[in-house]
């Protein structure tokens, strides 16, 4: 079998990703970009299990998987899913010396999300996971 593309051209992919969200998000590097992005990619894992973390990271490319199951404490409990203001406070929470997160961080990532995945795919996990998870990505 040969190498699938999206495995080809990761880095790119992840390049082209990064300087959309820059631009949505009007942050001035991808560097201030990644932190907000973890910081988006882990407050939506603390809210689920560990199988449906799973399940939501296998309709993302390459890099962003990497990034989401990255440093990931799986002991850590589970949380419920709170107001687009709790979760952008905890996403300003993730090294908060060097983050640059936007007040609109949850949308401007949720956007730039749907123009880079599989929107079929990931609509069709976000329809099996806990309530709040759809609004999460609909920001």
């Amino acid at each position: 079998m040969p190498m699938p593309m999206e495995y080809r051209q990761a880095s790119r992919d992840f390049d082209a990703f990064m300087e959309d969200l820059r631009d949505t998000s009007m942050l001035q590097t991808t560097h201030q970009c990644y932190t907000m992005l973890q910081g988006v990619f882990q407050v939506f894992r603390r809210r689920l299990t560990t199988k449906q973390a799973l399940a939501f990271a296998d309709t993302l490319p390459p890099v962003l998987r990497a990034l989401f199951v990255s440093d990931w404490d799986v002991e850590e409990p589970r949380l419920p899913f709170g107001t687009f203001a709790e979760m952008t406070r905890e996403v300003k929470a993730l090294r908060p010396d060097h983050n640059f997160s936007t007040d609109t961080a949850l949308s401007d990532v949720a956007a730039v999300m749907r123009r880079h995945i599989d929107l079929t795919a990931f609509e069709a996990v976000l329809a099996e996971l806990p309530p709040g998870a759809k609004q999460f990505w609909t920001a």
